[in-house]
């Protein structure tokens, strides 16, 4: 169900952007995969435009920057904050790396990166008139964000320490992996968690934010996602909470997509019990 959010409490991923190296191209791929519609792009911001769900602001695309246009592409994700300086402060004090310091962006709000101790870019969002996405729970808007890293506990202490985030462990036996929740939300915000040994792309992938788009049907999605000149790192698969599809975008980058599940999980967990039984 949609659920329209007016402002995001600190340390809740709030926004998702990603620079590009051909802004129409990718603008027609997810147009095609999430049904986004595009504000113009703006030449006073470097030709940013937000992308829309319903008339409302779910994600960012600008081109890339001409020293920046042969680095990786990747989508970033923004952690919300109501005073980004104070917040960069503990961030540096608990171990992390000023990537960009915060600059404002217009009359929309602030911005700045860091690298967290495990060695992933996190950028900081402190709001004005632009207060992140501004709706979820809808095709096209962000369902998740997650931060895979190696090194799970040293993650864990920097964003407790600097946002103040509680844990849930929920890790299976082919990962280990905890979902977050931050102050002032009633539930969970993302989650942080080591790559499983099974999946071969997220093993060679950095440490590094990703996003997970929520989407109507996870294999229809991963149709469109070929059929609008994307790749598929994995085929769809069940995970218990829905259907997921890893998927590599224009440039290469890499998000996930999810959808409602297509299977019984209840009666599954029982056939498992059984066989555990036995």
């Amino acid at each position: 169900m949609a659920e329209r959010i007016d402002r995001w409490p600190t340390g809740a991923p709030c926004w998702a952007d990603i620079m590009v190296s051909d802004l129409d191209r990718s603008m027609d791929f997810y147009a095609s995969v999430l049904g986004w519609r595009f504000t113009p792009s703006d030449p006073a911001y470097g030709g940013y435009c937000n992308a829309l769900v319903d008339g409302e602001p779910v994600a960012g695309l600008s081109p890339a920057l001409p020293e920046t246009e042969d680095d990786p592409h990747a989508w970033a994700v923004y952690l919300a904050s109501d005073d980004i300086v104070a917040t960069g402060r503990a961030a540096v004090a608990a171990g992390a790396r000023q990537l960009f310091e915060p600059m404002e962006v217009g009359r929309f709000g602030t911005m700045g990166v860091w690298i967290d101790p495990t060695g992933a870019a996190f950028g900081v969002w402190q709001p004005r008139e632009h207060t992140g996405f501004s709706i979820i729970g809808k095709h096209g808007t962000v369902a998740w964000c997650d931060l895979l890293t190696s090194d799970r506990e040293a993650a864990e202490r920097f964003y407790a320490e600097v946002f103040g985030y509680t844990y849930q462990d929920i890790g299976t036996r082919h990962e280990a992996y905890a979902v977050f929740t931050v102050p002032g939300m009633d539930r969970s915000a993302g989650g942080i968690g080591v790559p499983a040994e099974d999946i071969d792309h997220l093993q060679e992938a950095p440490p590094l934010w990703w996003v997970c788009f929520e989407v109507d049907d996870a294999d229809t999605a991963a149709e469109r996602v070929i059929g609008a000149g994307g790749t598929l790192l994995r085929e769809p698969e069940e995970f218990g909470y829905g259907e997921l599809v890893f998927a590599a975008g224009p440039d290469g980058e890499r998000f996930a997509l999810m959808g409602p599940s297509s299977q019984d999980w209840t009666e599954l967990d029982d056939e498992d019990g059984e066989d555990d039984e036995q």
